[in-house]
């Protein structure tokens, strides 16, 4: 019986990397031109920054644990837990009260809070398709090196 490898079509892998892009720009664009303190400006660039590297980490997370329930993989302590949690809570909070007190127009407040919004659900997004891409990369390998294996008892 062989298995089914399910893999994401390559119109989803491209939406996936277009929205991320468009994310992206659409931020580096609001920051670019963000008016006011320059102080103001490094604060949000920092929190966007920090915002995006957190979402990877947290995702990367919940697959390595979730993974660990199923028995393959050891799972993570819980300081690491609240460090991970805690690290993505922390980048988003201060992140959107950064956006919050700055002293600029409503409505480019709305641009760069939607903006934000919308990288960190990239984010998440493309984060899974890399790595169920990855596992189904890992487990085609395993299934071909199990065969090879067969063949070579076989003969």
């Amino acid at each position: 019986m062989q298995a089914l490898i399910q893999r994401d079509s390559k119109a989803w892998q491209l939406q996936v990397w277009v929205s991320f892009l468009i994310a992206v720009f659409l931020c580096a664009v609001g920051l670019a031109y963000l008016p006011g303190k320059d102080l103001d400006r490094a604060f949000m660039v920092m929190g966007y920054f920090f915002c995006l590297s957190a979402a990877f980490v947290l995702a990367k997370f919940v697959r390595d644990n979730e993974k660990s329930q199923l028995g393959s993989k050891m799972p993570d302590t819980p300081v690491f837990k609240f460090v991970v949690w805690g690290a993505f809570f922390l980048a988003m909070a201060l992140t959107g009260w950064g956006l919050a007190r700055m002293e600029v127009n409503e409505l480019y407040k709305a641009f760069l809070g939607v903006s934000w919004l919308y990288l960190i659900t990239c984010t998440f997004t493309l984060a899974k398709m890399l790595r169920d891409r990855h596992e189904a990369d890992l487990y085609e390998a395993r299934r071909e090196g199990r065969v090879a294996a067969r063949t070579t008892d076989i003969a």
